[in-house]
């Protein structure tokens, strides 16, 4: 996992862009979040959820040659988080302690939840705004959220139980300072930090969008290195309870440049999300980087509520090809360098107030299965694989 809206979520799980006046993915209906009076600090807003899943994956292999390892089933905590926040008055806060990375892009491992991914430990988000009375303006400060891509990194803020291609390539919550815009139907936020957690501040992300109506809109983001991270910073994740470098994380996610765009329709019970990106990095030979390198990514989620009843179904095709790779593991994107495949997931969903379960049905299918070739099966170079998740959960 690499990142590390629909039918909108409510104030109980939104995303912590919220503050920033940027709308993110959601799949759920939470309820409202608690209201708990905070003093000389004003009304706070309590809010969480968490669930659990057990999964089953055709292509593993005893020999450790699959890209999904030996184990055809499993169950793991799929995420779970606490938030308080302040979203009135000059002065505003949101804090957000999660356990995450128990799902994980279709075609790759469902992971292990815990609290060490970003170096902030379980602190996912903790962020002051400077809100002026009166002011499209605002300014963020603090362990910030990412403003690239729609699907969101806790997966029961997504459509579907397994995220895609485009999202396994994305930077997630980093520290930043963020200025952000918000009149009428334009919202606009540009962050400078530390990109990827990685303790050098040289990345810079935007993201621009434009309401047309209250069923369309357009957004357009953008995440790049502004000069060099080192093979030696720090950065997401850890690797036998060590924690990840650069070096072997992939010098090519945190030093690139990305830009793509995402449409929200919406009509009736139907929401519908096209997204195109493409990222790439430039030859660094001091980063292992060798010749260019780039991973263009295409995807359409639909989400579908049937009626007033408990139930709706969620989906996405979605198409990858890593383009212009050197054959060297530090130019591989997703699966392998050079890799192109296509992938389907369907997700029927069921939700009483509170509680939700749901099934994913996912299969990837390689095209091209890169160079050297990874895959699947006992021989590590199958190019078909089916996945399915069930999940349960609790939102508050």
């Amino acid at each position: 996992m690499m990142k590390i809206t629909q039918r909108l979520l409510g104030a109980s799980v939104i995303s912590g862009l919220s503050l920033l006046g940027v709308q993110n993915a959601h799949a759920l209906t939470g309820p409202q979040s608690i209201e708990l009076d905070g003093g000389p600090l004003g009304t706070l807003a309590l809010s969480g959820g968490a669930d659990g899943l057990f999964y089953y994956q055709t292509g593993t292999s005893g020999s450790g040659k699959s890209l999904l390892g030996d184990r055809d089933t499993g169950a793991n905590l799929g995420s779970a988080e606490i938030r308080l926040s302040k979203t009135s008055g000059v002065v505003q806060f949101d804090i957000q302690i999660a356990v995450l990375g128990g799902t994980s892009a279709l075609g790759s491992a469902p992971g292990r939840a815990g609290i060490n991914f970003y170096i902030t430990g379980p602190v996912k988000l903790a962020t002051i705004t400077i809100a002026p009375p009166g002011s499209p303006i605002t300014l963020t400060a603090g362990h910030v959220g990412s403003l690239e891509g729609y699907e969101d990194f806790v997966d029961y803020n997504n459509a579907n139980i397994f995220q895609s291609d485009l999202w396994n390539v994305e930077n997630s919550n980093s520290r930043g300072v963020s200025l952000n815009y918000n009149q009428g139907p334009v919202a606009a936020t540009v962050t400078f930090g530390d990109g990827w957690d990685t303790g050098v501040f040289n990345f810079l992300q935007a993201l621009g969008s434009y309401t047309f109506d209250s069923h369309n809109s357009l957004s357009i983001y953008y995440g790049g290195n502004l000069g060099r991270t080192g093979l030696n910073a720090l950065t997401y994740g850890t690797n036998s309870g060590i924690r990840n470098t650069v070096a072997n994380y992939g010098a090519n996610y945190i030093n690139s440049q990305m830009l793509g765009a995402y449409y929200q329709y919406s009509a009736g019970n139907l929401s519908l999300v096209p997204e195109v990106q493409y990222v790439y990095a430039k030859p660094d030979h001091q980063l292992g980087i060798q010749k260019f390198t780039s991973n263009l990514g295409a995807l359409v989620i639909a989400d579908y509520a049937f009626g007033n009843s408990p139930y709706s179904l969620g989906g996405y095709a979605e198409y990858f090809d890593s383009i212009g790779t050197a054959t060297h593991s530090a130019d591989t994107w997703f699966i392998a360098p050079g890799a192109e495949g296509v992938g389907l997931q369907l997700t029927p969903t069921w939700q009483y107030k509170n509680l939700f379960a749901r099934i994913s049905g996912g299969y990837i299918h390689l095209i091209n299965s890169g160079t050297p070739a990874a895959g699947y099966g006992d021989s590590g170079h199958g190019k078909d694989v089916f996945q399915t998740a069930l999940e349960g959960g609790l939102l508050f």
